[in-house]
């Protein structure tokens, strides 16, 4: 019988339990010398343009761990209609691609009690972001890692995706 597919390990950030089991995944990469890329978002709606940058993301270091936003999270920074898929949802769907090594939930605004916890070796944010103002950069460099932008692909997002639907099925 072949290897049987299995997802990614998702923890909630929130749970004492699932911390622990997040800090042992994470000490077991330190005693194996493995460096560990950090990147977090909504993903919301997965696109094309997600997944490139999560593969370049993952292609830095040996295994990459994704910050999900949980749903009260994602509605106090996108307003009330967000999200439209629920926390387990989406962290299931991350949790299924090639380049995901840990899935994440955080309820906070931002993932730097995340980022404080596991400090990850390379912290990686789209291109957008000024590297000075990314959330968690003074951990990483403090600790010795690395902050890097990834360039996003051009007309890719959550939000052209959500005003393509509208514009095709409300009639």
């Amino acid at each position: 019988m072949s290897k049987q597919i299995t997802f990614a390990p998702i923890f909630t950030f929130r749970n004492p339990h699932e911390r622990e089991q997040l800090r042992a995944w994470r000490k077991s990469l330190r005693d194996e010398h493995k460096q560990l890329v950090f990147t977090n978002g909504v993903f919301d709606i997965l696109h094309h343009g997600h997944v490139s940058y999560l593969k370049e993301a993952r292609n830095l270091g040996d295994a990459l761990i994704i910050g999900c936003n949980s749903d009260s999270s994602v509605k106090r920074l996108k307003g009330e209609k967000r999200p439209l898929q629920k926390e387990i949802d989406r962290a299931n769907i991350l949790a299924a691609l090639k380049s995901t090594d840990c899935v994440a939930i955080f309820d906070d605004d931002t993932p730097l009690s995340l980022i404080e916890f596991v400090i990850p070796d390379i912290l990686v944010k789209g291109a957008d972001w000024a590297i000075e103002n990314v959330v968690g950069r003074d951990i990483v460099e403090a600790n010795g890692g690395k902050v890097l932008t990834i360039p996003f692909l051009e007309g890719r997002s959550t939000t052209g995706v959500v005003e393509t639907v509208i514009e095709r099925y409300s009639r």
